[in-house]
């Protein structure tokens, strides 16, 4: 890794290209902002995480691709595909995560190519595909357009074809159960007691023949075992390749187990034929798999897909003033892109003529719009809100939305997930069951029986002994959990969320749209009635956030007699636009409206009062607009971003419960005053880039868990790079994908239940595991007194499935 502090070019702390100017510390370190500065002052700069920018040139020729598995559920699935990857000629490294099914490979493009990666890594029943779906086949980095409708369709797709192989299987299962319902389980019954009744089920068994019988049993079981229970199986054969036993196999191991004994059963005249146990449990632990995945699929679903920090096409602009509209990916150095107004800027550049006004708030954080003249840089991504704009496009011919992009994959494919809590009992019970097994085979075989006998009583131990009911409850509970999570506005997105939460001891809140409304509003006026709505009539023709508020706040202040708006009776002439206000002429009166700068330029008057007036609206982080006419400023009127309603209740929750509140703001200090000053938060730090604010939350992270809350793109990648990112339901596509749960309406005090449904759901799952010994605490004795059928070992299956399943769907929390 290039080591930052060589790079006297860009910031200690995050890596940022610094500007003109630099912040200075006492150590010569140099940083793109105080924010920057204050958090290294605090937290150290040294950084020891991968470059973020996946873009920049790599010194050995590899190249980056990221890929989407379907299919990981674990952190076995992890190494395993991590192991699978690193074993292809021409790959340097790889890493894998089942949080985000994302598998990130630098490899030698002219040795592997990422057609090949996916076909490597399609293995084993896992499906992998390019996660960037517009990307040059010859594995170049650009094209980086998100594509949630693939992605959806694919997953669909796959649950599709999942759900058939269950159904299909079901129904194999339902006529193999059959007899024994019929016939089997009346036989079982008899031999706890001599009824009549009964002897005549045993009378009608061994009327059967027996062989033919038998061998449809163990078909259709087999059929059953390779449908339904084959996700069982391979998740089996993944744990056992990495030498991680995991809830799959002590399920894998109860019906495989069942299998082999109830055919060696058959073979040799007994009655204990455990098929019925090989189709129940495959099916029991398969459909809370099922529910599971489709539980986390409504939860997506439930997301709307909020693209609109991404551009797909540009317009470029001919020396003739002729355009053509073609994809951004076909975009060059040097062309020129025409962005009219309200319209999103499609790549980095430069604004090659006149000026505009810019909205950046998407990408940098900044909660109000900035002008900019000829020559200034174009951050693509950004809004043109006032004017049009003509931007030579620059070397790198993509947006910092897609560089975005790229560093949060960058960072989602480094998150490996925690071991889930059945996983974890699992690595330690595994052993203990097969050993037991072991044991007890060698034991029988000791006793003087024949090497089959030996055979069955170890494969009647792990049909037993094995636990598998742990995968039962842990997929049914963590269902339920998500399901209710979303139904309380909360969606979650992996199994490790509510883990994540408890776990949390400093929670990191971006400012802008978070613990901010994130639209601008007035907040103060003082001006002549008259001039406001003649203020109104002029930013009507504006479209700026700024002139927007106004407009709306005064524009239609009072009715006509007809019902309609005294704005408009407002005649407006000789309009004109300026990068700081506009002015125009109102009703015979020339009117200014805009920053105090525009008036010193224009030669107007502003008094004393009104520039202290001015100043304190700044001091405070606020936008002051002044008003004027004839040559004379007469007033002003104060817009801004207002504090969310109940943000003060959030962060004093929290900081109650001995979590520390961090506040990360592109904006200055003055507009994070407010919050400062508040005795729940910690900490703020203004000025922050979006490459600063992941690099803070790294530095957090360093002796803490750490949760970030954001909304937007400029947010995405100190999201990911959380130990649990939550993202606003007002947000971002990015946003939302770089999050561990959204929140679904614009609702902040969400952020609080989310805690409490978290530790609710840790106090579910813990009790469902302990019930989810229900099977092993009826087949064990039975076992041991020596009294275990079919009959009994199916009550413990019905047995399990009911407790667990009326604890997971008991509510989390009481309304």
């Amino acid at each position: 890794m290039t080591d930052r502090r060589s790079r006297d070019d860009r910031c200690t702390l995050c890596g940022t290209a610094l500007a003109g100017s630099a912040v200075e510390a006492d150590a010569g370190e140099r940083f793109c902002s105080s924010g920057c500065r204050d958090v290294a002052a605090l937290y150290g700069s040294d950084a020891d995480e991968a470059d973020a920018d996946s873009e920049r040139p790599r010194s050995d020729g590899t190249v980056r691709t990221f890929l989407r598995v379907d299919g990981m559920h674990s952190a076995t699935c992890e190494a395993y595909l991590e192991s699978v990857a690193e074993a292809e000629d021409g790959v340097v490294d790889a890493a894998a995560s089942y949080v985000t099914e994302t598998v990130r490979v630098d490899h030698d493009p002219d040795r592997v190519s990422p057609a090949a990666l996916e076909a490597t890594l399609t293995t084993t029943g896992y499906t992998a595909y390019r996660r960037d779906e517009a990307a040059a086949a010859d594995g170049e980095t650009g094209g980086t357009r998100r594509s949630r409708e693939v992605t959806g369709m694919r997953k669909r797709r796959a649950d599709d074809v999942f759900e058939m192989r269950y159904v299909v299987g079901v129904v194999f299962g339902s006529f193999l159960l059959l007899p024994y319902v019929a016939v089997l389980y009346p036989v079982y019954l008899s031999s706890f007691a001599d009824w009549g009744m009964l002897a005549l089920f045993g009378e009608a068994f061994t009327g059967l023949d027996e062989p033919l019988f038998l061998s449809a049993f163990f078909v259709l079981t087999g059929i059953v075992l390779y449908l339904t229970g084959m996700p069982l199986l391979r998740g089996a054969y993944v744990g056992l390749k990495m030498r991680r036993p995991n809830a799959a196999l002590l399920a894998a191991l109860t019906i495989v187990g069942a299998y082999a004994y109830g055919t060696l059963a058959g073979v040799t005249g007994g009655l204990d034929v455990y098929y019925d146990l090989t189709v129940a449990v495959a099916a029991v632990v398969m459909a809370a798999s099922f529910y599971e995945a489709t539980a986390k699929r409504r939860a997506t679903d439930r997301l709307t897909d909020l693209t609109v920090s991404q551009v797909d096409e540009a317009r470029l602009y001919d020396a003739d003033g002729t355009t053509a509209t073609v994809p951004v990916e076909e975009v060059a150095a040097g062309d020129r892109v025409l962005v009219r107004r309200g319209e999103r800027v499609p790549v980095d550049g430069t604004l090659a003529e006149g000026s505009c006004t810019v909205d950046e708030a998407v990408v940098t954080g900044e909660s109000l719009p900035v002008a900019k003249e000829a020559g200034d840089a174009v951050v693509g991504g950004s809004v043109v809100t006032d004017g049009a704009a003509v931007v030579d496009a620059g070397e790198r011919t993509t947006s910092s939305i897609d560089r975005l992009t790229r560093a949060v994959w960058d960072v989602q494919s480094a998150d490996h997930g925690v071991q889930r809590r059945a996983d974890d009992l699992a690595s330690r019970l595994a052993p203990l069951v097969v050993g037991a097994a072991v044991v007890v085979g060698a034991g029988t075989l000791a006793l003087g029986a024949d090497p089959t006998a030996a055979a069955m009583a170890s494969l009647l131990t792990l049909v037993v002994a094995s636990p598998w009911g742990l995968g039962f409850a842990a997929s049914l509970s963590v269902a339920a959990s998500i399901e209710e999570a979303v139904e309380r506005g909360l969606v979650v997105f992996d199994e490790t969320v509510f883990e994540r939460l408890r776990a949390v001891d400093v929670v990191v809140f971006d400012k802008t749209g978070t613990l901010t409304a994130g639209r601008t509003e007035v907040l103060e006026a003082d001006a002549p009635a008259d001039l406001l709505r003649a203020a109104a009539a002029l930013e009507e023709r504006a479209s700026h956030p700024a002139a927007e508020a106004i407009a709306s706040a005064f524009a239609g202040e009072g009715t006509r007699a007809d019902g309609g708006s005294l704005a408009d009776d407002v005649r407006v002439c000789d309009f004109r636009s300026h990068a700081t206000g506009v002015e125009g002429v109102v009703d015979g009166r020339r009117t200014l409206v805009g920053h105090p700068d525009l008036f010193a330029e224009r030669g107007w008057t502003v008094d004393e009062a009104l520039e202290r007036r001015v100043a304190d609206a700044r001091g405070v982080g606020r936008l002051p607009v002044v008003v004027g006419r004839d040559g004379a400023a007469e007033g002003v009127v104060v817009v801004g971003d207002e504090p969310r309603a109940g943000w003060e209740e959030t962060v004093t929750s929290l900081h109650e419960s001995g979590r520390e509140v961090v506040v990360l703001t592109g904006d200055d200090e003055a507009a994070a005053d407010a919050f400062a000053r508040h005795p729940a938060v910690d900490r703020v730090f203004a000025g922050v880039p979006p490459d600063g604010k992941t690099a803070a939350v790294r530095r957090l992270r360093a002796g803490n868990r750490v949760a970030m809350v954001g909304d937007g793109t400029n947010d995405a990648p100190a999201l990911a790079a959380a130990d649990l990112g939550i993202s606003l339901g007002g947000g971002t596509a990015l946003a939302a994908d770089a999050a561990d749960l959204a929140i679904v309406d614009d609702d902040l005090a969400a952020v609080e239940r989310a805690f409490a449904l978290s530790a609710a759901a840790g106090e579910r799952l813990d009790r469902n595991l302990r019930l989810a010994g229900a099977y092993n605490a009826v087949a064990i004795p039975a076992a041991l007194l020596g009294v275990l059928n079919p009959l009994v070992a199916m009550v413990g299956v019905v047995a399990t499935g009911a407790l667990v399943a009326a604890s997971a769907w008991r509510p989390l929390l009481e309304e």
